[in-house]
């Protein structure tokens, strides 16, 4: 499994695709899993700008493995976003069920990620919840590149201040150094 990291906004969908579409991987996104099937009470925690509860996040990823061939490559964008997430996931990867090829940090500053959203023109894109995303991935999210880098695990930290194919090129090398 290849693992793409992230503040919202920093490129994890546009590249999964890119991976999908380009090596033939399957792309498994959580934004999109909890666009199409989250409650009502979490739509409205995601316009917020919140990240849902990590048992909720890890029943869905859960789920999502058991109906995936593990044996074949895919991106995962999106998980873990804690601590708590990443040690499950670590537990599945000791447990022999999965196994993490490379993790795919996408760096990004808060301004590109403020004028990125604000020109997508999703629903839950607003300023004070892109606002709160960025307190949200500072607070919860970088702690898990340490945990990663502690459990031996390779992070490429990728510039995504570039255009997406320059990030795309520097993804597939990264990878291919893994």
């Amino acid at each position: 499994m290849i693992i793409i990291t992230g503040v919202t906004g920093s490129g994890k969908s546009v590249q999964g695709r890119l991976l999908t579409n380009n090596f033939g991987y399957d792309w498994v996104s959580t934004g999109e899993l909890l666009r199409k099937f989250a409650t009502e009470e979490n739509k409205a925690k995601m316009l917020r700008g919140e990240l849902l509860d990590d048992e909720e996040m890890i029943k869905i990823i859960d789920k999502v493995l058991k109906r995936r061939d593990l044996s074949k490559e895919f991106v995962l964008d999106g998980f873990p976003r804690t601590v708590t997430q990443l040690d499950w996931l670590l537990k599945q990867v000791n447990n022999s069920r999965v196994s993490i090829k490379a993790v795919i940090n996408l760096k990004v500053s808060e301004r590109t990620v403020l004028e990125r959203l604000l020109h997508r023109g999703r629903a839950d894109d607003l300023e004070d919840a892109i606002k709160h995303r960025f307190v949200e991935y500072r607070k919860v999210t970088i702690p898990i590149l340490d945990h990663l880098k502690k459990a031996d695990i390779k992070v490429y930290d990728i510039n995504a201040e570039q255009d997406p194919k320059h990030i795309h090129t520097d993804i597939v090398e990264a990878i291919r150094k893994s």
